[in-house]
């Protein structure tokens, strides 16, 4: 193993020594991931702020046997984005934050060019000062990254209308393990040569190479956004109204689901009522539409023929609709403050099944908090099947796993839909990967990183269960 300080030096060298850290307390907020439970140590982080460094910082990483974590916002839940709690091989957080240059937004194509470290918020905001806007969006706007969100394939609240992260990147620049540059950002439609970077890299969570820069989509920019909270009696009824809206309003931009328990616990964090009473039983929805023209009376007419919307509230600007989307905003933020204020961090599964399979899955959830004396908060993007299953004192989380996610797998669904396996879920991709998908997957790693420094033990099946010292 490289000596520490050694290590330190040449890097500096590189990147300046302001951008290596290497003491204890400033690499503190790199080692631990957002939820407080995979943590582990490293010994330096590294600040490279363009391609060239992270070129040569891989280059020696490669050389001399350290293992390479890279980290975005450290937004992932996963536990993808931090060090592993132990390990003979030196290791580095390679933060990628400096790298937030944004440029050649093109109005007539559509596109615009990030750095890895741009925040989503800086990519909409850009968007915004062109008269344009992106097709991604989530509450963790303001701290997750375009790398991150490539590397793990997010969506957000917009997939319904555009889809999940992989579908906005029109061209990648990457850097492998041993220093190459990889991929394009010239952002043709058309290109067909070859192997294409961008879906190879999406969703590969850091494993493959490190990303560098994107050029990404963008999309029209609509002056009318109208937002719809509605109590619903029945996730049957939620389900019916999605058919509806998507058939009926070519305007719908977003379709957010959250259970009582997810209204209850943000209504007690902001300090407010909620804007409309869920029955038990019942669900919320969150629904946006956006268009060049007001589409309040399209919404409007679809939710006079249904029979299950028991109240709804309705806003198109100000406070009022700031009001409504917090009550989807700040779950993630409302849960953090509960699991801080009871001292064990929140076990989060994110999983997707068949939209008719949605209830008998949180149902079951609900069994197994119980079980355990656990609060279960869920929420979720309805179109996608997509459940944030959030638990509150989880006292096994192992036994979550293995009730839950056998049976999303056996309803056609997936362990992750947009946070990642990072270290925390290898033990299950079985479940939906088969044994050749694993190989092939494994023979892919092993080719573009065959010293295997690139974030190891993320998607790696081999690795077993997270042990319990990476949880604090």
């Amino acid at each position: 193993m490289d000596d520490p300080v050694e290590t330190a030096n040449a890097l500096s060298s590189i990147v300046g020594a302001a951008h290596v850290l290497t003491d204890a307390d400033q690499r503190a907020g790199y080692e631990t991931d957002w939820t407080g439970r995979y943590c582990g140590r490293c010994s330096a982080v590294v600040r490279p702020a363009t391609t060239a460094e992270v070129v040569a910082v891989l280059r020696y990483c490669n050389d001399h046997a350290v293992t390479v974590v890279p980290q975005a916002g450290n937004t992932g839940l996963v536990g993808a984005s931090v060090p592993r709690a132990a390990g003979h091989r030196a290791s580095i957080v390679l933060s990628m934050r400096r790298l937030d240059t944004i440029s050649d937004i093109d109005a007539s194509s559509m596109q615009v060019t990030t750095g890895a470290g741009v925040t989503i918020a800086d990519w909409q905001r850009a968007a915004s000062a062109g008269g344009i806007d992106t097709p991604i969006d989530f509450a963790a706007r303001d701290s997750a990254t375009v790398g991150g969100a490539i590397a793990t394939n997010a969506g957000g609240s917009r997939v319904v209308r555009f889809g999940t992260m992989r579908q906005q990147v029109v061209g990648v620049e990457a850097v492998l393990a041993d220093g190459t540059v990889v991929g394009s950002l010239a952002g043709l439609p058309k290109e067909t040569v070859g192997l294409h970077w961008p879906s190879l890299l999406a969703g590969s969570e850091g494993t493959l190479a490190v990303i560098t820069a994107a050029r990404l989509r963008l999309v029209p920019r609509f002056e009318y956004v109208t937002t719809m909270l509605a109590a619903m009696d029945s996730v049957e009824a939620a389900r019916e109204t999605l058919a509806l809206v998507r058939s009926e309003l070519g305007s719908l931009d977003s379709i957010e689901m959250m259970f009582p328990e997810a209204m209850e616990l943000v209504s007690v964090h902001l300090g407010t009522g909620a804007p409309v009473d869920v029955p038990a039983g019942g669900v919320a929805l969150l629904i946006e539409c956006a268009d060049h023209a007001d589409p309040t009376a399209g919404l409007h007419a679809v939710f006079d023929t249904i029979d299950g919307a028991v109240a709804t509230a309705v806003a198109t600007g100000g406070p009022r609709r700031q009001q409504l989307l917090a009550f989807r905003d700040r779950i993630t933020e409302a849960i953090a403050a509960a699991a801080t204020a009871s001292g064990t961090p929140t076990y989060k599964l994110d999983v997707a099944v068949p939209v008719a399979a949605i209830e008998g899955v949180v149902d079951l959830a609900r069994r197994v908090a119980r079980r355990q004396q656990a609060r279960l908060i869920p929420f979720g993007h309805l179109a996608e099947g997509n459940l944030h299953l959030n638990f509150l004192g989880a006292t096994n989380p192992d036994e979550i796993a293995d009730t839950v996610l056998p049976v999303v797998a056996s309803l056609g669904g997936t362990i992750s839909a947009e946070h990642g396996v990072g270290v925390a879920k290898t033990t299950w991709m079985h479940l939906v990967r088969s044994t050749g998908d694993l190989a092939a997957q494994q023979s892919i790693k092993r080719a573009l990183d065959p010293n295997g420094i690139l974030n190891p033990g993320v998607l790696d099946p081999s690795m077993g269960r997270v042990d319990d010292d990476q949880v604090p």
